[in-house]
């Protein structure tokens, strides 16, 4: 039976020592260290080879991530593997994961609406997330929207402003932030392809070294 954690308290007493990504998936199924296992269906582990060269990082699972139980399989999931594919990577060669690892999501009639997770949230979660760079040790982290981003680079990163510009940083080799494919779908849909061309050209950049 996996411990119970106080709210107060991080994933950090979970993760187990010297972790391989499986043990690190069996580990967080059972985790309590927020409120947000109250809603979601399971958590949402990362999904990927262990020695992939490249991490992605996003906010959090979605509706259909949270019913399937893998990252990136939903509407915005789907135009990121087509903006992989016209980047030249193979999605198959990469990992992919969140920040957070629950859906956070808010009732609307019999829609699921997402939420964004709160810092506390982020917070408790994070150890999940350092431990998957661990096991992995990527050469290329690229955080896609601003909560990845913030988590993992500062409070005062501004995709905006800062978008596809090298950053200095112990995670990884070359780290970068992009938008996360969900803002595409949300936006102007007459501005819509040029956005994701944009998208594909800094995940073109990301190829480039890899």
């Amino acid at each position: 039976m996996p411990r119970q954690l106080s709210l107060d308290e991080t994933a950090a007493p979970l993760v187990p020592e010297r972790p391989s990504l499986t043990k690190l998936r069996e580990a967080a199924a059972g985790c309590t260290a927020c409120d947000l296992h109250k809603t979601g269906t399971q958590t949402v582990f990362g999904e990927g080879k262990a020695s992939a060269e490249v991490v992605f990082v996003g906010e959090q699972p979605g509706d259909q991530e949270d019913l399937q139980g893998r990252p990136f399989v939903g509407p915005a999931g789907k135009l990121f593997d087509k903006a992989l594919e016209d980047a030249g990577i193979d999605r198959t060669q990469v990992y992919v994961t969140n920040a957070v690892k629950h859906f956070k999501w808010v009732g609307r009639g019999k829609r699921r609406i997402h939420q964004k997770p709160n810092w506390s949230e982020i917070a408790a979660c994070r150890p999940w997330l350092d431990a998957e760079l661990e096991a992995i040790r990527p050469r290329v982290l690229v955080c896609l929207g601003a909560t990845a981003a913030q988590a993992l680079l500062g409070r005062d990163f501004r995709v905006s402003r800062q978008r596809g510009v090298p950053v200095e940083s112990e995670l990884a080799e070359h780290v970068l932030a992009t938008v996360h494919p969900s803002s595409i779908l949300r936006g102007d849909p007459e501005t819509r392809e040029q956005e994701y061309k944009a998208f594909v050209a800094d995940l073109r950049a990301v190829a480039k070294v890899i």
